[in-house]
């Protein structure tokens, strides 16, 4: 006899056993008797379903549209939706980008994304159940030219132990001062050793690229000084940017494309921007790219669509979402070593 497959848990379910495991409470969540009585724009957008929640009435608003509205559109609606009903209203989602969430923290919107995070300001919570704390980075975190040499280094194919760091300066651009402080850096943090074969100065890593990598981690900080959300620029295209961020994720892995590209820009690359008139915008709206400012040339491999896998990982370690920290485990594949 053929049985019935599983159905799979609604949102509402497991927004119920999310709220149990995380706050130890089972709260009776039920249709809202005056969800018909709503106009129709939140009807379409929003399942309503009523709780109390620590003793206070609460309207859950479980987004019905998988193509999520824009951050300004939501807030709207919740307000809308909070007026008319006198109750406190939570967003209820499946998935939120970082900056999504980040956006809605700015602008106090509790919301729900079951597994993931509870926001309700108005209740004093804030739980981040995948929530990686960033690492505290100790006094002699390695400089962004530094960084960028040794990632450089250690990408190169096949590895090599012994390397010239004035090779590597002058294949980044760096002046002779970057030099002399990246050899003092490495040195110090106990990463390469200094020898000299005549007039030429040499670095010896005493680990394997693996292990210098794992050593160098805790020194090494994220190469996104910032983002910014700008329309296409007709002067950076691909080949001369990279795909960085989610979109350089989804192509070394399993992971779904994002809705909007994310490239990565040098500050000489954003300088240029900005003096050809470039204005950023408030958010992201539709048409619009993610541009992230890197510390150093997000073009470390030469020829390739997106920008190298160590400093992904770096820009991507501290992010909250698990799908996200699955496709980095993918991306592992594709270092070098």
């Amino acid at each position: 006899m053929l049985t019935k497959p599983a159905r799979a848990p609604t949102l509402e379910t497991t927004v119920q056993r999310y709220l149990q495991d995380a706050l130890g409470i089972t709260p009776k969540v039920r249709p809202w008797a005056g969800g018909a009585k709503l106009p129709y724009f939140l009807q379409d957008a929003f399942e309503i379903r009523e709780l109390k929640l620590l003793d206070r009435p609460v309207l859950l608003a479980i987004d019905r549209q998988a193509n999520k509205p824009a951050l300004a559109n939501v807030r709207a609606q919740l307000d809308k939706l909070r007026a008319l009903a006198g109750h406190p209203v939570v967003y209820v989602t499946g998935a939120l980008a970082s900056y999504e969430r980040k956006r809605l923290i700015e602008q106090k919107v509790p919301f729900i994304v079951p597994g993931n995070q509870l926001y309700l300001p108005d209740l004093g919570i804030d739980l981040r159940e995948y929530f990686r704390p960033r690492p505290q980075v100790p006094d002699t975190a390695l400089s962004p030219a530094t960084q960028a040499m040794l990632i450089t280094t250690l990408l190169r194919k096949p590895w090599q132990a012994d390397w010239q760091p004035a090779e590597i300066v002058t294949e980044l651009g760096y002046t002779p001062m970057t030099l002399s402080r990246a050899v003092k850096e490495l040195t110090a943090a106990g990463i390469a050793t200094l020898h000299s074969e005549g007039r030429a100065r040499w670095l010896r890593m005493e680990r394997s690229a693996a292990d210098t990598w794992e050593h160098a981690k805790p020194l090494l900080r994220n190469p996104v000084k910032r983002r910014v959300w700008a329309h296409p620029i007709p002067r950076l295209k691909p080949p001369h940017v990279r795909l960085a961020g989610l979109s350089s994720l989804a192509r070394n892995s399993m992971l779904a494309e994002p809705q909007w590209p994310i490239y990565a820009l040098s500050p000489a690359q954003w300088k240029a921007a900005t003096r050809a008139g470039v204005k950023t915008l408030p958010e992201q709206l539709p048409g619009t790219y993610e541009w992230q400012l890197w510390h150093y040339s997000p073009a470390l491999i030469p020829d390739s669509e997106t920008v190298d896998p160590l400093s992904l990982t770096l820009s991507l370690q501290d992010d909250a979402d698990e799908r996200v920290q699955l496709a980095l485990g993918e991306l592992k594949e594709h270092f070098p070593w």
